[in-house]
């Protein structure tokens, strides 16, 4: 673990079998900013959704890096994953219909949405050297602060 203007965040190859160690890396972490175990566990749930979609979907098994930067902002968590694949805004994938039959909804876009449930902000940027930012927000508290994107 790394620090970056006193924010901790991990830069790891983008494989599923480094995902133990990023759910760990997120777990301590908010944990030492004094997120309490109830809220760790979802944050560390939907942030193993993100990575995994960004190491299938956006590397398809290609080479690459993730990196993870947790902060905490007054009452908020932020998260934010920096990826080189290819530009795509998960934010723009639609809702998945619920009210269809089990067998006859569509599997894709379910990790956003549980990403979506889970998180009160989750935003996307497309980078200047053409990779992806994706911010993750939970609010911790009553501030209704607005965070736009990673610093």
């Amino acid at each position: 673990m790394k620090t970056r203007a006193s924010s901790p965040f991990l830069r790891i190859a983008a494989k599923l079998e480094n995902l133990a160690a990023i759910r760990r890396f997120v777990e301590e972490t908010a944990a030492a900013l004094g997120v309490g175990l109830a809220t760790v566990t979802d944050i560390v749930l939907a942030v193993d959704e993100a990575v995994s979609n960004i190491v299938v979907h956006g590397y398809q098994g290609q080479p690459g890096a993730i990196e993870i930067e947790v902060k905490r902002e007054r009452d908020a968590l932020l998260i934010c994953l920096r990826d080189e694949a290819p530009p795509f805004d998960p934010t723009n994938v639609p809702a998945p219909d619920l009210t269809a039959p089990l067998e006859q909804r569509a599997t894709d876009g379910m990790g956003i949405h549980l990403i979506r449930q889970i998180m009160d902000k989750v935003t996307h940027r497309k980078t200047s050297q053409g990779g992806n930012e994706l911010l993750l927000v939970k609010r911790l508290g009553e501030n209704s602060e607005d965070f736009d994107m990673c610093n």
